[in-house]
């Protein structure tokens, strides 16, 4: 095997920003003797990489897959290219495109191209909503919301759930994507607004913390601004009596066995200058010294 097998890919672009209904041509140039297949992919945030075209250059065939088999995709190819264009864009054809070729199974990627689609004024900016703060007692359960308003964008979520304890990096603890079965349209206001939960049991101090949920929708990755877990450890009045109680006695016993065992012992008497405060506060301030008689 030498690398005469790889393609020499080449995207021109890394960045494009384009507004809604525009056009855009992501330029691939290839330079292989061997490589005799070229694909492009397209990766939204938060989902997996899925093929849009497969062109072979030997008979010119060129195939588009899936939903994304229509007018708005075209493959121009030539000598060393392949490249894709799109027409009439929308939100939803945000995300990173890559060029790819492959010979026998082996596959080698360009750098990619993130395109990013602006919506018009009527938009309604992307939110990400969580309530403040949860108290709980130990044992417990409570379902954290996560409300998201994206506006006129109305490609699949992908949701995750962060915890950040303070300690550490925030953690991700759980990923939900694939559907909108938890979202509702609403054409007077153009608004698209799902509502995520996640549901805890049997909670534990453990458990206390900051808990983040974050979407990637149409090309984007929406933050929230966190919901602090607190969990409220109760203590039985009757118990804290008693334990101060024990503390006391200790205290009075050990002061007491101080004073009985004092037959070996010498005293010293020392005052202890207080300045101008009274007779009755300077003798409160005087002690004895104990030094043992060998």
């Amino acid at each position: 095997m030498t690398n005469l097998q790889f393609a020499s890919l080449k995207q021109d672009r890394m960045f494009v920003s384009v507004k809604t209904g525009g056009n855009v041509t992501l330029q691939c140039f290839y330079q292989s003797d061997v490589a005799a297949r070229f694909y492009w992919y397209k990766q939204t945030l938060g989902q997996k990489p899925r093929i849009i075209s497969s062109y072979y250059k030997y008979d010119k065939t060129v195939t588009f897959h899936n939903e994304l088999n229509n007018p708005r995709f075209m493959l121009e190819t030539g000598n060393g290219e392949n490249h894709l264009a799109i027409t009439d864009l929308s939100i939803s054809d945000s995300g990173t495109y890559y060029c790819a070729s492959s010979y026998l199974y082996m596959f080698d990627f360009a750098e990619g191209t993130v395109v990013s689609v602006q919506g018009s004024g009527l938009n309604i900016p992307a939110q990400v909503h969580q309530s403040a703060s949860e108290s709980i007692q130990p044992g417990g359960s409570v379902t954290l919301d996560c409300t998201v308003h994206t506006g006129t964008c109305d490609g699949e979520h992908r949701v995750y759930w962060f915890k950040y304890s303070g300690q550490a990096h925030p953690g991700l603890i759980y990923t939900h994507g694939g559907s909108n079965d938890q979202c509702e349209r609403k054409p007077e206001t153009q608004t698209h607004s799902c509502v995520y939960n996640l549901r805890m049991n049997s909670l534990n101090v453990s458990d206390a913390g900051t808990y983040y949920c974050a979407v990637a929708s149409c090309g984007h990755m929406l933050f929230g601004n966190g919901t602090r877990l607190d969990l409220e450890v109760l203590i039985n009045s009757d118990a804290s009596v008693n334990l101060l109680l024990s503390v006391s006695v200790q205290i009075q016993k050990t002061l007491i066995g101080c004073v009985d065992n004092v037959d070996n012992v010498h005293y010293a008497a020392v005052r202890v200058k207080t300045g101008s405060r009274s007779r009755k506060q300077r003798d409160a301030t005087e002690e004895c010294v104990y030094s043992r008689v060998k």
